[in-house]
C-alpha cells in the first residue's frame, strides 16, 4: 500500500493541477480522461494510436529509442537530438546517448520493470504527456514523455528524466 500510494504521490507530482484532481477527485467537465492502475486494478486497455501506446514499445525493447527505423515516432526536438546521434555514431566518432533512455538509465530487467510499470496519460489539446513510472532494483524512476499532434498522429517531442534529471531536447550530439 505504500509503495502504490508513493508512486501515486510521484505521477502526481509531475501533472496540471488539472489532471492531478481528475484523478483525486471528481474530474472537471473539460479534463482530459485519466487513469492509473491501482495494486488488484486491471489496468484500462491502452488505445491504438494514443500516447500510451506510442511509449509503450520502448519499454518493451530496450534501446528502441535509437533505432532510426522508429525515428517516425519523434518530432522535433527529440528527432534533430536523435538525427544528431545516428551522424555521430555514423562518423566513428562515439556515442551520444545512452542506449536505454526510456529506462532512465536503470539495468534493464523485464520482469521488475513489467510489475512496477504504471503510466497516465494527460492530453491538452494538441499536447499530451505521458508519465511512466517503475521501480528497478529497489530505485524509483519516473519519466515524461512530452507529445504534440503531428498530422493526426501523436509524435514524441521530449524525453525528460524526473529522477535523473535530464531532458533528450537538452543533449549536444555534434
Amino acid at each position: 500500500m505504500a509503495r502504490a500510494l508513493a508512486t501515486v504521490c510521484l505521477l502526481l507530482a509531475g501533472l496540471s493541477s488539472t489532471a492531478a484532481q481528475g484523478l483525486i477527485g471528481a474530474p472537471p467537465a473539460n479534463a482530459p480522461a485519466a487513469s492509473l492502475p491501482t495494486d488488484g486494478t486491471p489496468a484500462a486497455p491502452v488505445q491504438p494510436g494514443s500516447p500510451t501506446a506510442v511509449v509503450k514499445p520502448f519499454y518493451e525493447h530496450v534501446g528502441l529509442e535509437l533505432d532510426p527505423a522508429e525515428r517516425s515516432h519523434f518530432a522535433d526536438p527529440a528527432k534533430s537530438v536523435l538525427d544528431k546521434s545516428d551522424a555521430l555514431r555514423k562518423s566513428g566518432q562515439g556515442e551520444c546517448l545512452d542506449p536505454n533512455m526510456a529506462l532512465d538509465n536503470a539495468a534493464y530487467d523485464r520482469a521488475e520493470i513489467d510489475k512496477s510499470l504504471k503510466t497516465i496519460e494527460a492530453v491538452k489539446g494538441d499536447e499530451a504527456k505521458v508519465i511512466v513510472a517503475f521501480i528497478v532494483a529497489g530505485n524509483p524512476h519516473r519519466l515524461e514523455w512530452k507529445f504534440r499532434k503531428v498530422d493526426g498522429d501523436w509524435k514524441i517531442t521530449d524525453l525528460l528524466s524526473v529522477t535523473g534529471e535530464w531532458a533528450l531536447s537538452q543533449y549536444q550530439c555534434e
